[in-house]
């Protein structure tokens, strides 16, 4: 967070130490250690005082609550006299001084009152109010009061008070932090909190681990859990050959202008086998091969888990696609502006990316599609071709469509094919007799083209990422309005492990629709609809 004029902190414990002089008993008490320190002061400051007046020359109103009086006042009007120097002449004092047990709930929350009713909001907490106890659990031979049990009260218990009191929304702090801004994301509900313990003490698995919960970013543990994830670590047109499984750690916080996604579904595609044997890098296979290990994957869907502090357009819990490298992953950390927010995280929203992209912008630019043409669909019952047949149906086309297997040819015939062409038993010359068309013999494919003024186009999807969320959205009306079909393979393949079998599967030529892995099985077992 940037630290701007006119915004204010509140410091606990912020005038500890000031004022007092060195005992003789003091770590320093040494002359060569008293001659150094006194060329500079009479009395060791402690840092609490040094923050203090660093806000304080930013042009920050600061707040400094303290038990002792004395040097509340003192270090009070040091912050205010850096303070005019920022500022000149204010209508409020830069700095207030409140005299505040922290161990004492109400008073701590009157402080805070104060604060706000003084500054209008809160911009910064510091919680530093603290204190040492020599006597020992064991050796303690009160009730604690004065001893270890006051030591946790001020430097546990009161630091927990402090931060509720500043951030979360209980009934308390509604009425005291009504005028609170929201420049750092809003109120924590009380909610979350509760839901943050339940799940640490639900999950055994997290034993010694720190929740961390914010309200951009959710819950995030710390230290992080590992994750995997398929890597390529040789170049080889076999897929399962080429890759491996890994576990990687991945770290928290996050880069500024990235995002964290819980992967849920990821789609398969017939290219992987030519990425995981290096044919999408440029270089020859020597340059290619120092990129090793690489991550597999081209799409997929799923749940921002985190986001970077400049990340606005996306946040924790928003269903995302993504088409970047890394998808047959249970998390990836992406660029978030390649992230395209969707309404869930479906199998169908998978279908919808490289195979729905593909159809709808490859008919549009590449085929320069018109209406009252015959479009011809070939692989046509695969990911692509399902949308293809569709999409050309709804320009106003006949569309002949080929495929391999009778239940194929029984999927194209429900989404409107005119003529469906089952290559196992028959060929496209007999449906060309049928239309009285006669094989010509042309002396090679550029006469055949120049004959007839055709032209052929290809066609690479990434160059045309502009378009990806405009198509995304047709498709996704489509979709809603009944207009659309999307056929998902049957066949299920569940978690990071599998998706060398999806991979083998899908090239067996047995599937039908889009081949999907579920990354995450838990979320499978939820009833999902677009």
């Amino acid at each position: 967070m940037e630290l701007k004029p006119g915004m204010s902190a509140l410091v606990t414990g912020g005038a500890s130490g000031i004022g007092k002089r060195l005992p003789q008993s003091s770590p320093f008490s040494s002359p060569l250690r008293r001659a150094s320190i006194s060329r500079t002061a009479r009395c060791v400051l402690m840092p609490w005082k040094a923050l203090c007046i660093a806000f304080a020359k930013k042009g920050l109103f600061v707040t400094i609550v303290d038990f002792s009086e004395e040097n509340g006042r003192e270090v009070t009007s040091l912050v205010q006299e850096e303070s005019n120097k920022f500022h000149g002449d204010l209508r409020v004092p830069s700095a207030i001084f409140v005299k505040c047990d922290v161990t004492h709930a109400d008073d701590l929350a009157s402080s805070f009152e104060k604060h706000v009713r003084m500054y209008g909001g809160l911009d910064i907490c510091i919680n530093c109010a603290g204190i040492s106890n020599k006597t020992l659990v064991y050796d303690d031979t009160s009730d604690g009061t004065k001893t270890w049990r006051h030591a946790v009260n001020v430097n546990l218990v009161a630091v927990i008070d402090g931060t509720r009191i500043a951030f979360v929304q209980t009934n308390l702090a509604e009425q005291l932090h009504k005028k609170i801004i929201d420049s750092t994301g809003g109120y924590l509900k009380m909610e979350d909190v509760v839901n943050g313990a339940f799940e640490l003490i639900n999950d055994e698995s997290k034993a010694g681990a720190c929740l961390w919960i914010t309200k951009r970013r959710g819950m995030e543990y710390w230290p992080t859990p590992e994750e995997r994830r398929k890597v390529v670590h040789t170049l080889s047109h076999n897929f399962r050959n080429a890759t491996r499984l890994e576990r990687v750690r991945f770290t928290l916080p996050i880069e500024p202008h990235s995002a964290l996604v819980k992967v849920i579904y990821a789609g398969v595609n017939a290219s992987d086998v030519n990425f995981s044997s290096g044919r999408y890098f440029s270089g020859n296979t020597k340059e290619v091969a120092t990129r090793l290990p690489f991550d597999a994957g081209f799409e997929g869907v799923g749940i921002v888990a985190s986001v970077g502090n400049l990340v606005h357009h996306v946040k924790v819990g928003t269903p995302v696609a993504l088409m970047t490298f890394g998808s047959y992953a249970e998390f990836t950390l992406v660029p978030a502006k390649h992230l395209l927010p969707v309404p869930r995280p479906d199998p169908e929203v998978v279908a919808m990316l490289t195979s729905g992209l593909t159809a709808s912008i490859g008919l549009e630019k590449g085929g320069q599609m018109t209406s009252g043409q015959v479009v011809l669909v070939t692989a046509a019952a695969g990911g692509t071709g399902q949308f293809a047949v569709q999409l050309a149906k709804l320009a106003g086309n006949k569309v002949v469509a080929t495929c391999g297997g009778e239940s194929k040819a029984a999927l194209l015939s429900s989404l409107g094919a005119d003529r469906v062409i089952n290559y196992r038993n028959e060929g496209i010359k007999d449906y060309q007799g049928e239309e009285g068309w006669k094989p010509q013999n042309y002396t090679g494919l550029c006469e055949k083209i120049l004959a007839k003024s055709q032209t052929v186009a290809g066609f690479f999807l990434i160059q045309y990422a502009h378009l990806w969320q405009d198509h995304l959205g047709k498709l996704f009306d489509l979709y809603a309005s009944g207009k659309l079909k999307i056929s998902l393979d049957p066949k299920k393949f569940m978690g990071v492990a599998s998706v060398p079998d999806a991979v083998e599967y899908l090239h067996s030529g047995k599937s039908v629709g889009k081949v999907v892995v579920c990354i995450d099985p838990s979320y499978a077992r939820t009833a999902s609809k677009l």
